[in-house]
């Protein structure tokens, strides 16, 4: 089977204009800065965030709209799917971390970070994924990390390690079942990145001097330097790649 070439310029293949993203977590950070810059392509966003204070005004910014959203609550997922049956575009990008030694880890801290970060990918995919399927096309972008693909070091975090490793495996997963049916799921894989979240660890001087040591540029990424690899890969400029985790680490994973 072939398929025709495409008429449009090249740069026109990245304009997403009246398509309509969803992004979770995006209330701050590098998931703003995905909405933001979906936005600029011309999408019409929703930021879904569990931070109304934060959120609304980080939605007002990009001329998009705010859902609470807590991904973890499958019955408040599968709820806001069904108000938006229209989403083409998801961006799964709520996440967190927990930094404690693998042996003193607690039971709350390993389910909270496996929740959010696995769980919660998967059901905005089923759920979300459903209506793109209904229609023969749709495109999901998770965001994974390069800590899915080495163990981070000097700081501890085998569960966030773990739950990164599960969304690329998901992420492939789900493209193989899904590609014949017109969805797109793909995932960018981030290094270390100025957010707050990573700030807090640069206080730590052991852990700066190894981040910044060991990643071959030098430097943090900024979160609007992850948004454009999102925007490929939502758009019609990736039309044939499916399954694949776009790392974006300033060389760290070459090493």
């Amino acid at each position: 089977m072939t398929t025709a070439p495409d008429p449009r310029p090249i740069l026109d293949l990245f304009r997403i204009g009246g398509r309509h993203a969803v992004v979770t977590g995006a209330a701050q950070g590098i998931g703003f800065e995905i909405a933001k810059g979906l936005a600029q392509a011309g999408a019409r966003v929703t930021i879904a965030d569990l931070n109304p204070d934060v959120g609304e005004a980080a939605a007002a910014s990009i001329g998009g709209t705010f859902e609470v959203l807590d991904v973890t609550d499958v019955a408040a997922v599968a709820a806001l799917a069904a108000r938006l049956p229209d989403v083409e575009i998801l961006v799964n990008n709520a996440g967190i971390v927990r930094n404690t030694p693998a042996e003193d880890t607690p039971d709350d801290d390993w389910r909270a970070v496996m929740t959010v970060n696995v769980d919660g990918v998967f059901w905005c995919c089923r759920e979300f994924g459903r209506a793109m399927l209904a229609r023969g096309r749709g495109s999901i972008v998770s965001t994974a990390s390069m800590s899915g693909m080495i163990s981070n070091h000097p700081q501890p975090q085998a569960a966030y390690n773990a739950s990164k490793a599960a969304v690329i495996h998901l992420t492939r997963s789900l493209a193989g079942e899904w590609a014949s049916r017109g969805v797109r799921v793909n995932c960018v894989s981030p290094g270390y990145t100025a957010t707050p979240m990573t700030k807090r660890g640069l206080d730590t001087p052991e852990w700066r001097a190894t981040w910044l040591g060991e990643t071959p540029m030098g430097r943090l990424a900024e979160p609007f330097e992850i948004a454009p690899a999102v925007l490929y890969l939502a758009s019609d400029a990736a039309s044939f790649v499916t399954g694949h985790s776009l790392v974006v680490d300033g060389g760290y994973v070459c090493w």
